[in-house]
């Protein structure tokens, strides 16, 4: 039963997907009422949080058992003594699950206010407290030490420094006030650091604010997947094309014992600044990160000896991540989005340049995996489809681990190649939502089984390169 509306698109966007998951091929296999029941369930299960937090353990620096031990004390410490189980995957052994409780249906509302920006929210919804730059408004008298309760501006209607909201408001929860009203929007400028203190959230997730931060990083379950399946070897030479902000980049060093090259490229200066930063935190030594667009990193003129970055020469990698730029409505939990068709379709061609290049750039025998966090046929199968046609040299490869379902019909893909493809589909499992008691009735396998559905929407198809030609 849903807890939030479900998701709300431009109307130009509603109609394309409305036809994406109304095509021929998949109303064929599936009749028209299960394909249509399954797309209403995927616009509930994308406004709501996946039921689980996910982390990946640094195994460079700990072993699961220790941070597992530490992360169950941690847990404890936050909950107030609620035995919340931190538990192993058996396919993927290097993350730990949390189970969130909630949605929690019986909170008391406070009468004084704060609102936050739709970001800032869906963060919250994850286990984050607030910090000032996501608040949008509070109520009129707001003191430091108050309780407050905050909502979500969902459409981003709220001004900024508002003393009172009529709009659309999603209820988060409860907090205390770190600050007064007049801290927080002082003429000064707007501060930094803490800004409401979560301690009745709607979802009770861990927060992870400087909590292990050398030895967990914070990752959905399909984005640990793509790593494994990429399967990089110690001593090989690997290219992450799209990389911030380094999960994948500093899981995959992990993989490899800190041995070889891991090259990280990312257009936004920024960006590869935070890739090099993880990569510090982690004390992973064999990732280099160079701020480049990935369309140009084919190189066709020699390369001087000593040139470590971009543009590369053919066939320079032994296995290529494109976990590629995309419209990104696979992320959970958004009950707004507000991308415009143009945008959202302005994705495929771009997604074909990067492939273009990454193809070129794989040694033959090499291994390539394409990824995204998004929900349509147009990035995803069809992407598939267009490559298997465009490069007689790629083959469709099996994928292991395989724990999501397989891909979706509509691209013209066969049985076998849909198979040999893993789509994470959040509406594969009824949105029910999890308290403490049930938690604690529920054996460990069905929890494992069900964070393996109750997930981002995601999608991995892997390759290999059979030739040079």
């Amino acid at each position: 039963m849903s807890f939030f509306p479900k998701i709300s698109f431009q109307y130009e966007v509603e109609e394309y997907l409305t036809k994406v998951f109304r095509n021929k091929e998949l109303v064929t296999a599936l009749g028209t009422q299960e394909a249509e029941s399954k797309y209403q369930s995927l616009l509930s299960h994308l406004s709501h949080p996946p039921g689980f937090t996910t982390v990946r353990v640094n195994t460079h620096l700990a072993s699961v058992k220790h941070v597992k031990k530490l992360l169950f004390e941690e847990i404890q410490k936050q909950f107030k003594g609620l035995c919340v189980p931190v538990l192993e995957h058996p396919k993927l052994q290097d993350i730990l699950l949390i189970p969130v409780i909630g949605p929690r249906r019986d909170l008391k509302k406070h009468a004084s206010e704060v609102i936050v920006g739709a970001q800032c929210g869906y963060a919250v919804l994850r286990g984050a407290h607030v910090y000032v730059p996501g608040i949008v408004s509070t109520s009129r008298f707001v003191k430091a030490g108050d309780l407050v309760s905050v909502y979500s501006d969902v459409e981003g209607k709220c001004k900024r420094g508002a003393k009172e909201f009529d709009g659309v408001k999603v209820f988060l929860g409860n907090g205390i006030s770190e600050l007064s009203r007049s801290e927080i929007f002082g003429s000064a400028g707007p501060l930094k650091g803490l800004g409401i203190r979560m301690i009745e959230p709607v979802y009770l997730s861990p927060s992870f604010d400087n909590v292990l931060p050398s030895h967990l990083f914070l990752q959905n379950l399909p984005s640990v997947v793509v790593s494994h399946i990429l399967n990089p070897q110690s001593g090989e030479k690997i290219l992450d094309m799209c990389a911030a902000p380094g999960g994948k980049t500093t899981h995959l060093a992990t993989l490899m014992h800190d041995q070889g090259e891991v090259i990280a490229m990312d257009k936004i200066a920024n960006k590869v600044k935070k890739i090099k930063q993880n990569a510090e935190l982690l004390q992973l030594n064999c990732i280099k990160a160079f701020c480049y667009d990935g369309t140009k990193a084919l190189s066709v003129k020699k390369r001087e000896d000593k040139q470590e970055g971009p543009p590369f020469l053919p066939e320079s990698f032994d296995r290529i991540l494109l976990d590629a730029p995309c419209s990104g409505m696979g992320l959970r939990p958004n009950m707004a989005y507000s991308s415009t068709l143009k945008e959202v379709t302005s994705y495929q061609p771009l997604q074909r340049k990067l492939f273009t290049v990454a193809v070129r750039l794989l040694k033959p025998g090499g291994v390539l995996v394409y990824s995204t966090c998004t929900i349509t046929l147009s990035e995803n199968e069809e992407q598939v489809a267009w490559a298997l046609k465009t490069f007689p040299c790629l083959q469709l490869h099996p994928q292991e681990p395989h724990i999501g379902g397989e891909g979706m019909k509509g691209a013209g893909l066969s049985v076998d190649q849909l198979k040999l493809l893993q789509r994470f589909d959040p509406s594969a499992v009824t949105l029910q939502g999890m308290d403490i008691n049930s938690l604690q009735d529920s054996r460990e396998d069905h929890l494992i089984s069900l964070a393996n559905k109750d997930c981002i929407g995601f999608f991995i198809a892997k390759f290999i390169k059979s030739n040079s030609k």
